[in-house]
């Protein structure tokens, strides 16, 4: 399968779909998150709880960052050209974040599509953090200077506690559903 992923990215056979994130108080989407998808010609629509673990394991998952982040840095540039500002939301892998020239490598990107770091958030999970505690801060430490906004995903799932998650250089929190979905049923997810 990994090496089907390779050719797939070749093949153009990924695609995002770009889940909104709307400002209730203005009214209007302000961001939008995108969200990988396979369409593999044999077995059809692929999610990626299929694919993405297979990626990291194998090593392949950098080579599909640098296509999300191409893809949706371009996209984002795209919507510009024609009036639509939208802040583009990216997931990051743990491992991504053991590589130290992902900050140039992004940097690369934006200069080549004219795109403002502002606009581009970059998403990590609690547990890439914990993967590898100083490559993961150098990169966002790098990556928070030239101006993007990150964000902790899925915040909640891992072990990391509040006094570590104030040192890291992170503008946002998303908790994890496992929190929220019971909220009005369940008197301890409340609290």
């Amino acid at each position: 399968m990994m090496g089907e992923l390779r050719k797939g990215l070749d093949r153009g056979e990924f695609q995002f779909y770009y889940q909104p994130k709307v400002d209730i108080a203005a009214q209007k989407i302000t961001h939008v998150e995108a969200l990988v998808r396979w369409i593999h010609p044999e077995r059809g629509f692929m999610p990626p709880d299929d694919f993405i673990p297979l990626a990291e394991q194998t090593g392949n998952i950098q080579k599909l960052t640098q296509w999300a982040l191409d893809a949706a840095i371009a996209q984002c540039k795209a919507w510009q050209d024609v009036g639509i500002n939208l802040i583009v939301a990216v997931n990051l892998s743990a491992r991504d974040l053991t590589n130290r020239r992902l900050p140039e490598q992004i940097g690369s990107l934006l200069g080549k599509y004219g795109v403002a770091a502002k606009d581009i958030v970059l998403e990590i999970t609690e547990s890439a953090i914990m993967d590898d505690k100083d490559n993961a801060m150098a990169v966002l430490t790098a990556l928070n200077k030239m101006g993007h906004t990150l964000s902790i995903d899925d915040y909640g799932t891992g072990y990391s506690s509040m006094a570590y998650l104030k040192a890291l250089p992170v503008q946002e929190i998303k908790i994890d559903k496992s929190f929220v979905l019971n909220l009005a049923n369940n008197k301890e997810d409340e609290i």
